[in-house]
Parts: C-alpha cells; sequence; structure tokens
C-alpha cells in the first residue's frame, strides 16, 4: 500500500513481509517448531497473564499481533486465513490486528468487540493475552478479560496523547488491582520517534496515575506497525534505554503480587472413593500449606490438622497458591462444597454485610435495590441484596454521582447484605477471596461482578450515626431501622460518658462474669449507665431455643451482640461475659461498633486451674462425658492476642482487675 493511500488513523497493516521473509527472526520459537522441546520445562514456566486496552485505533490488536509473529506462535492455517481476511479488506499485506479480532463484526469495522485469548511462551515465560474492547460501552467485556491479569498495557497514540478513555482505562487496571501497568506509547513512527513527544505523554500520565493505586508503571515508546521496541530494542529511538515490550513481560517480577500469606482453601466437592478415605479437593486460592498445619473449617469453626496433601503425582509436604490438591484431616470434620479451609491463626473476614465496587453487566435489568440475588464467591453461594447504593463512579473522571441505580457498564460503590456469613479478605489483599459476582435467579445470568473493600464495620466512621450497623442488620429490604428523636450524642453528654462495649472472653472459671459483676456495681455506685449481659442469664429467655451445637452457639453470639448494640444505642456502658471461643464469633460482635468502642477483655486461666476452681461443676460432667463440646475439654478456646486488655486472674485481684477497666472509661 503506498503513502498516499495508507489510513493513518487506522495504523493496522503490517509489514509481515518482511518477517515472512526472514528478516525479523528473533530466534524466539513456537513449541511445534524446535527440534527438540521439553514438555516437563514448558510446563514449569512461570505464567503471565496480561491484558491490553486503548482507544479506538490504539493499534493494541496489532501490539498482539506483531508479539504472536515475531514470537512464531501463528500456526500456518491461521497465516493464510489472515492472508484472506487482509485482501478482502483491500490491503496489500497482512493485517497482524485481524490475529486478535475474532467475531465477524470485528474484522468488518477494524474494532475489538469481545475479549479476545491468545498464548505463546517463549524461552522465559509462558503467557496468555487478554485483547479486551476499548470503548466504553464495552466495559464489562474489559472488566471481565482484565479481572485475572498480573500486568495491564495501555496503548495510546502518539499523535494524540492522552484521551479520556487512556484514563479510563488505567482507572479499570486500578479498580481490579492488577499490580504493573505498561502504557505502551504507540505509532511513534508517524511522530518522527520523537522523544518530546513521547516525554509529554509520560508527564501528563503520571500525573493522571498519582491519584491511582498502582505501585508498577512503566512507559515504554513503540511502533506496532513496524516492531520497534515490541520484541527487540529499536534502532531508531537511540535516546530510549529501557527495555522493549517483550523484555518487559518476560522480566517483570511476579513473585511479590502473589499473597502468601493467607492460606485460602474454598472446599470444591468431598472425594470419598472408599471409606478409608475422605478428602476434600479445591484449589488454593492463597496462601501455603504444610503437612501438620493447624487448621480450621468455616463456617462450622471446626479445628483439625492437615494429616496428607493428595495430588494426582502423589502426596506432598506442602503446597502453594493456585496448586489444585485434595487435603486429608486428622479429624472427621463436616466439610462440604461452598465450606472454607484455612489456617487457624490467621482466619479471613466473616460478615454478612460488607461495601464493594460493583460493575453492572446485564443488558437487560438494571441494579434494583428490591431484589434478591445469588452471590457466588470461591465456591460459597448465598443469597444476597444491595441495600444501598453509595454512589456511581464516572470511569472518565473518576467522580463520585449519586444514583439511584446501575445500567450497563456503569461502576457503582455498594453496601450489600447476605443471608449467610462469608469468609473474605479485602481485594486489595487477596483478589480470589474478594471478589465475587451476582447471579440472577430467575434466569440464571451473572449479572455483575464485584470487588470487596471491606467489611461495613470499617466504614462505620465515615457515616452518620444513622447509619452505622444497626441498619445494616437489616434481611428484608421492606424493613427500614427507625432512628429516634434522641441522639446518641445526646445521651453521651447527659450521662457524661460515652457509650462502649466491654466484651469478657475465656474459658469457664476464668472470672469473667466475678470481675464484670464488680465492675458493675462500681460503676452503677458512681451513677453510670451500665447494663450486664451475662451468657446464663441471656439462655433463660432471649435464646432459650438455642443449643450448644456449633451453628447454636454462632446464633447465641449473633444475638448477644445486636442485643448489646441496642444497649449501647442508648448510651450504656454494656459488659458483656461470654466465653465466645472462636476469635470469628467475637469479630462479628466488633464489626457492630464504631472503632474504639468495643474492648475486647481477655480473662485468662490456665485450664487446670479452671478445672480446679469449677464453680458450676461443669469441668467435672464434661470429663464424665455428661457434657459434650465443651470449651476447654472437646473444643479449643482460640485467644485473640490484639484484645484491648489481658487479665491473668492467677496474677490479678478483682479489685484489680476492676481499677483496670475503670480507667478506660
Amino acid at each position: 500500500m503506498s503513502s498516499k493511500t495508507r489510513k493513518d488513523d487506522e495504523h493496522t497493516q503490517s509489514s509481515a513481509a518482511q518477517a515472512a521473509a526472514g528478516q525479523t527472526d528473533t530466534g524466539v520459537h513456537a513449541p511445534g517448531e524446535q527440534d527438540e522441546y521439553n514438555i516437563e520445562e514448558y510446563l514449569n514456566r512461570e505464567l503471565l497473564r496480561f491484558t491490553t486496552a486503548g482507544s479506538v485505533d490504539d493499534g493494541k490488536s496489532t501490539l498482539i499481533g506483531r508479539l504472536l509473529f515475531d514470537s512464531k506462535a501463528i500456526f500456518q492455517d491461521q497465516m493464510e486465513q489472515l492472508e484472506a481476511s487482509s485482501q478482502l479488506r483491500g490491503e496489500e499485506d497482512v493485517n497482524l490486528a485481524l490475529l486478535t479480532d475474532g467475531l465477524r463484526a470485528e474484522r468488518e469495522q477494524g474494532i475489538t468487540i469481545d475479549v479476545a485469548y491468545r498464548y505463546f511462551s517463549t524461552p522465559k515465560r509462558k503467557f496468555i493475552i487478554a485483547d479486551t474492547p476499548g470503548h466504553e460501552q464495552y466495559t464489562r467485556n474489559m472488566v471481565t478479560g482484565a479481572s485475572t491479569a498480573d500486568l495491564a498495557i495501555v496503548l495510546i497514540d502518539a499523535r494524540k496523547g492522552v484521551l479520556t478513555q487512556s484514563k479510563r482505562h488505567g482507572f479499570i487496571a486500578s479498580l481490579l488491582g492488577i499490580p504493573h501497568l505498561v502504557v505502551a506509547v504507540n505509532k511513534m513512527d508517524l511522530v518522527d520517534w520523537s522523544e518530546e513527544v513521547f516525554n509529554n505523554i509520560v508527564s501528563d500520565y503520571t500525573d493522571f496515575c498519582d491519584n491511582l493505586a498502582i505501585d508498577d508503571i512503566s512507559f515504554i515508546p513503540i511502533s506496532a506497525l513496524t516492531g520497534d521496541n515490541v520484541v527487540d530494542k529499536s534502532s531508531n529511538m537511540d535516546w530510549y534505554e529501557g527495555r522493549s515490550v517483550l523484555h518487559h513481560l518476560e522480566t517483570v517480577i511476579l513473585a511479590g503480587d502473589r499473597n502468601l500469606e493467607d492460606f485460602r482453601f474454598p472446599v470444591q466437592y468431598v472425594v470419598r472413593p472408599h471409606l478409608d478415605f475422605r478428602g476434600f479437593a479445591g484449589r488454593i486460592a492463597s496462601g501455603t500449606v504444610k503437612k501438620g498445619d493447624a487448621i480450621t473449617a468455616l463456617p462450622s469453626n471446626k479445628t483439625s490438622s492437615v494429616q496428607s496433601i493428595v495430588t494426582y503425582e502423589g502426596e506432598l509436604e506442602e503446597a502453594f497458591e493456585s496448586q489444585s490438591v485434595i487435603l486429608t484431616l486428622e479429624d472427621e470434620i463436616d466439610i462440604s462444597r461452598g465450606d472454607m479451609i484455612v489456617k487457624s491463626e490467621d482466619l479471613p473476614e466473616s460478615s454478612t454485610t460488607f461495601e464493594a465496587v460493583l460493575c453492572w453487566m446485564d443488558d437487560s435489568n438494571d441494579l434494583s435495590l428490591s431484589n434478591h440475588y445469588i452471590l457466588q464467591q470461591t465456591t460459597r453461594r448465598v443469597q444476597a441484596y444491595v441495600n444501598r447504593l453509595e454512589y456511581n463512579i464516572d470511569v472518565n473522571d473518576l467522580s463520585h454521582n449519586p444514583a439511584e441505580s446501575l445500567t450497563l457498564n456503569e461502576i457503582g460503590a455498594v453496601r450489600i447484605e447476605t443471608a449467610h456469613p462469608l469468609y473474605f479478605d479485602a481485594y486489595s489483599r487477596n483478589r480470589q477471596t474478594g471478589s465475587f459476582v451476582l447471579i440472577d435467579p430467575a434466569t440464571n445470568l451473572t449479572v455483575a461482578a464485584g470487588m470487596i473493600r471491606h467489611s461495613a464495620r470499617q466504614a462505620a466512621g465515615d457515616e452518620p450515626a444513622s447509619r452505622t450497623p444497626a441498619e445494616r442488620s437489616t434481611v428484608s429490604p421492606n424493613v427500614k431501622w427507625e432512628d429516634t428523636d434522641v441522639s446518641l450524642a445526646a445521651r453521651e453528654e447527659r450521662n457524661g460518658h460515652k457509650a462502649q462495649i466491654f466484651w469478657f472472653t475465656g474459658l469457664s472459671g476464668s472470672g469473667k462474669s466475678t470481675i464484670a459483676k464488680a465492675l458493675e456495681k462500681r460503676l452503677f455506685a458512681e451513677g453510670r449507665q451500665v447494663v450486664m449481659l451475662d451468657g446464663d442469664n441471656i439462655r433463660h429467655g432471649l435464646n432459650g431455643d438455642l443449643g450448644f451445637s456449633e451453628a447454636d452457639r454462632q446464633e447465641n453470639i449473633r444475638r448477644v451482640g445486636h442485643a448489646a448494640k441496642l444497649f449501647y444505642d442508648a448510651g450504656f456502658i454494656v459488659l458483656c461475659t461470654f466465653i465466645s471461643p472462636r476469635k470469628a464469633m467475637r469479630d462479628e460482635v466488633r464489626r457492630l461498633f464504631p472503632e474504639g468502642r468495643f474492648r475486647e477483655v481477655h480473662v485468662k486461666v490456665d485450664l487446670e486451674e479452671a478445672k480446679r476452681r469449677d464453680p458450676k461443676g461443669l469441668y467435672k460432667k464434661a470429663e464424665a462425658g455428661e457434657i459434650n463440646d465443651f470449651t476447654g475439654i472437646h473444643q479449643p478456646y482460640e485467644v485473640n492476642h490484639d484484645a484491648e486488655v489481658f487479665l491473668d486472674t492467677q496474677k490479678v485481684s478483682v479489685e484489680q482487675a476492676v481499677t483496670i477497666l475503670r480507667e478506660m472509661i
């Protein structure tokens, strides 16, 4: 094609003739072209998933085509199809951009509509590319393609500079928690390889990225058409001292992006081929696990230890993130699909209410606050609804705007409530357990993708008193929290003290109730508004219908937490004395209150001393088999090492304990 007929705004034709003649051989070969190929070595190569995005005709499909062509990852039949498609478009040279445009509409229009995935490898790494559309009306497609990416390449046309769409793509990459961003300034050949043009774009985009949560940003000047700085360094831009695109993809450090700390194992199914084997199959979402590790199964909170780690190739001593394994445990625990196995010392968040960012994907129905949805997070499915839309995010300028609903491709900040607890980490910490989808139960279609920001408790300090956890306890959208005409601040001013919770926890016989009663007596004598909620007393009435199964214990603490919240809202100092053996139970109650208003008081005692005291004779009954699942005998007690107060009742008297607590009010 002559320079007179070339359309600069498309800029998608490839100089494939030179490459086909062998003039651009990079030494990178596809698996089928090497004389000797080591399958095991190939499978063990590190995998990098990356996505590309850019405005219309910025050249993202051309860039991918160039990478695939120069790495010899295009098969002969694909090449023949490209040649035929290029001829139909009246192009003399093969148009590599058509390689990833799989839909006929895409090839006819020369644009990307759907997400196209391509695979290639070099001797250093394997790659999965997601070529995503850049148009605003296909935001959901970009979110889908980029959701699992380790790196994003945003293309910017050197002639046009930083456009609104360029900023939008950077924002979405940041929103999805993609840790590495490469800004490829394309079509440098059309600006005479100008260093000044490149530097201006770097300056403009860097200023914009200061508002985004992306730590690693690189800028590379390229020409996807000619291949400059795509695979090999360009001789036309000697002023650029950085890496080529492929070199950057091969060498970017990924190890620091993996969450190897928080072991999360969503159970996919139970494997029981015969009576002597019972294992739990799944893919490790994050973290590592070894034989002998102490684990907790959620939601039952049953504990055990890892007996074996089984794979098709045999048993492992240790398994890591992304590995699919079968875990067997030392104890028989009731675990099923949707449960999660975690390390006992590192539990995830547990809540029925959380804040999230939602991308709406349904083109038939808008988000409705009155509709119920199915929420799927890892392997767990629960009923859920969106009880509040905080704001709509304008992806073009990052502004937050009031909204009553979300339509197709819109993104907003929401609060979601679920019928049963979810076990999650913030998306910024763990992309696997911090992400979810919403499903319309009527059509079984995915209508939204979401990223969990944090539990609702963590946002309590940013919202008015009328919208704190009491409101988010609502299960039905038809039930609304009724505010009183007397504010908490007014009650606190009259009382002369702040409302607060003291949660006494510890083994039976540790002295929780003894200390709490002494503190209540002293505070009452001082004229304070104080009330004590005791574990045994609560079970005489409010929780008289509950037993001592794991599920009933959780429900017992949940009800107590909300009862304490009512007293808190009335301005009381609330003293709660409950064994509450699981840290997750206590954390669930903590989430009901603003930061700094909940004090966990761990009342410590050695087990043998507790048995000696045994004020109610419970230890004796438990050891005689008259009581099952008794904490300290049959079930462990989980110590929160971050509790606000530790009282060792073998060293501290009741009077001393009361003095310590009184000074905190």
